[in-house]
């Protein structure tokens, strides 16, 4: 004898189906969402290079504090002076011969 088939009750067809929709939703954005997987490539990238930037910034701060401290009232370089009035200003010696 055959046993006839009990098809499921549309509650839990409906529940079914929202528990998949919702499981479908969630791995959606944990992957592409606004906070997911993705975008945190994406920053840790930008991060990277950021920091990269933000060394080279650090480094020509350096050179400029160097230059200020070289120029300032208390400690004057003499040399450093020279060679931003010449580069600066166009300042030459009378014995210079330029060369264009």
């Amino acid at each position: 004898m055959a046993h006839p088939r009990k098809r499921p009750s549309l509650a839990v067809l409906l529940y079914t189906g929202v528990i998949v929709t919702l499981g479908g939703y969630f791995t959606f954005a944990s992957v592409q969402g606004e906070y997911g997987l993705f975008r945190r490539l994406q920053i840790e990238a930008e991060l990277s290079s950021l920091q990269t930037v933000s060394g080279q910034l650090d480094e020509e701060l350096a050179v400029m504090r160097n230059k200020t401290m070289r120029l300032s009232d208390s400690y004057l370089d003499l040399d450093l002076l020279d060679e931003q009035a010449r580069d600066i200003l166009g300042y030459l010696r009378s014995d210079e011969i330029v060369i264009r």
